[in-house]
């Protein structure tokens, strides 16, 4: 499944090469510093590397991307990889604070041939990034997700969030804070995951 849906995003081959040698750095690293859960190790491929993909698509590369909370680079180094080909002057910043996982990032960025800067700082300490995209896959939940959006979107941004089988109950708790537009498109990956593309964020 995962090579078709791979195949389905219109990956060249350049760009799939790219991915397979960041899934062999994750795989390297992640047992010294914990880049991912120890139970996702052998599945790298199709538990974050595809699910990273999947929020590129349906999603016109814009001028400037935010991936917040990076940790070991889902999705921001994927969007990076990806962008390489589709969007090269697309501007892609992480920030991560951990600064064992900012040297992880910066070292796949090179070796991967992807353009992105890396910024090691809490996402709240961060001045506002007028990103046209926000993006962040398991970081926080959504109301908190969206105080972030709400402080690095531009007018008119759009933010994508990855969510798991309790998606709908934090939409209905964040629109006790938040106003916004939602729509949800299913994960390739997980049958009750979706990602959430958001815009409009404003406070009630």
């Amino acid at each position: 499944m995962s090579e078709v849906k791979i195949r389905e995003a219109h990956v060249s081959r350049e760009t799939y090469d790219r991915l397979k040698h960041y899934e062999s750095l994750v795989k390297k690293w992640s047992p010294k510093i914990n880049l991912i859960a120890k139970s996702t190790l052998d599945n790298v491929w199709d538990r974050h590397i595809v699910d990273s993909v999947q929020i590129c698509q349906g999603i016109d590369f814009p001028q400037t991307w935010l991936d917040i909370g990076s940790g070991g680079g889902f999705p921001g180094v994927v969007v990076a990889i990806l962008a390489v080909e589709r969007a090269p002057d697309c501007v892609i910043t992480l920030i991560e604070s951990d600064q064992r996982k900012c040297a992880f990032l910066r070292t796949a960025i090179r070796e991967c041939g992807a353009n992105a800067k890396v910024v090691s700082e809490r996402i709240e300490k961060v001045p506002p990034m007028a990103a046209d995209v926000i993006s962040a896959r398991a970081l926080a939940d959504l109301t908190t997700l969206l105080g972030f959006a709400e402080r690095h979107l531009q007018p008119g941004g759009i933010a994508l969030f990855s969510k798991g089988i309790q998606w709908k109950k934090e939409v209905d708790n964040a629109r006790s804070q938040w106003q916004f537009d939602l729509k949800s498109t299913n994960s390739w990956t997980e049958p009750e995951a979706v990602v959430l593309e958001i815009r409009g964020v404003t406070r009630v």
